[in-house]
């Protein structure tokens, strides 16, 4: 028989949803929350434990744990399952849609006024892929977010944009200005050939429509930005 406690056991204020109810989420530890999302361990350990084991496994980084699949949580650990795993990875996807929804709680417009708040929406949508992808941010006058839209998706190394779709896509919105972006899941900022070269073709493109060229971001995975426009190159 194990000696290992079960989080029944546990004194009220030392169990997670206890703790939450008398101390509030604030005050939880990223294991306890996470113990909280999958509600039981196995037969080896209690489900803050095995919390704190996958946690672990993951450098106790959230934003590695965001890049798990339910497939790869299930084969690495016996004491997830299908219910756990895909509690697990819901959790990770809504916690990336919150921090990159548009509307605020006030329904104030968003304003973009530099690289920095482009990059803070569009790693909410980027940051956490293992592929390419390709958005845009459409924007009214005085840089005033109209909506942000994914453009294209990829493989591991390159994404094809159609510059027509585009435009389509900014001309429907009635937007002045556009700022567009895409990831590299690999890590490396350094913008490629052929980022250059299709950064020199949407600005063309859309010089001819009248549609400013904003910025175009390319966001590491992880975290981390290069911008076309504070480096000069628009």
């Amino acid at each position: 028989m194990s000696g290992r406690l079960t989080v029944k056991e546990w004194a009220d204020d030392e169990r997670p949803r206890e703790k939450m109810m008398a101390v509030g989420a604030v005050a939880m530890s990223c294991a306890e929350l996470l113990a909280i999302i999958m509600r039981s361990g196995d037969g080896n350990e209690n489900v803050v434990d095995l919390a704190r084991r996958v946690l672990a496994d993951y450098g106790n980084d959230l934003n590695r744990l965001a890049h798990a699949s339910p497939n790869e949580l299930m084969s690495r650990y016996s004491g997830i399952g299908v219910a756990k795993a895909t509690a697990i990875v819901s959790a990770m996807e809504l916690s990336r849609r919150r921090i990159g929804s548009i509307n605020s709680v006030v329904d104030e417009p968003l304003v973009i006024r530099s690289s920095r708040d482009a990059y803070g929406l569009l790693f909410s949508f980027l940051g956490d892929l293992d592929h390419e992808e390709f958005w845009a941010l459409f924007l009214a006058r005085s840089n005033r977010v109209i909506a942000s839209e994914r453009v294209a998706s990829g493989g591991i190394d390159a994404t094809y944009v159609d510059l027509r779709l585009l435009l389509k896509m900014a001309l429907e919105h009635k937007a002045v200005s556009i700022i567009v972006a895409h990831n590299h899941p690999s890590g490396n900022l350094i913008p490629s050939i052929s980022d250059r070269e299709l950064t020199n073709k949407i600005k063309k493109s859309s010089d001819l429509m009248d549609i400013r060229l904003f910025d175009h971001i390319i966001i590491a995975s992880g975290g981390g930005y290069y911008s076309f426009l504070d480096e000069g190159l628009l």
